[in-house]
């Protein structure tokens, strides 16, 4: 990517079974928006990267280091580094953004699929 992108131009990866995420890399972060399809579910994991986040579209219910929280559009999480967390995706899906604090070197092994538009513009 140069220095400009229209989120369409990303190369989508399957990040979890049902969630497709698109992302930016910096030296230092990496910027995602992720659609997930409903009812799809991320198993409690952790990982060192710091991640923050809010919802756009739909809902999800995270939980996070044992907190469990239903957030509509308008909803952040902060999750610092190796804090289990999980989430379940709500009835009518949802698209969020995230930001991840080192870059998440683990997701360019991902394979991308075909750019092309999601369900977010």
């Amino acid at each position: 990517m140069d220095v400009f992108a229209e989120v369409a131009a990303l190369g989508p990866q399957r990040i979890w079974d049902g969630i497709v995420g698109r992302s930016v890399h910096g030296e230092r972060v990496t910027l995602s928006l992720l659609e997930l399809d409903a009812g799809a579910v991320v198993p409690e994991h952790a990982h060192e990267n710091e991640q923050v986040g809010i919802l756009l579209e739909g809902s999800v219910t995270f939980t996070i280091g044992g907190e469990e929280r239903e957030l509509r559009p308008g909803g952040t999480w902060r999750i610092l580094g190796n804090v289990p967390h999980s989430v379940v995706v709500g009835p009518e899906g949802a698209v969020i953004v995230e930001v991840f604090s080192p870059p998440r070197a683990d997701w360019h092994a991902l394979e991308s699929l075909a750019p092309g538009p999601g369900r977010w513009p």
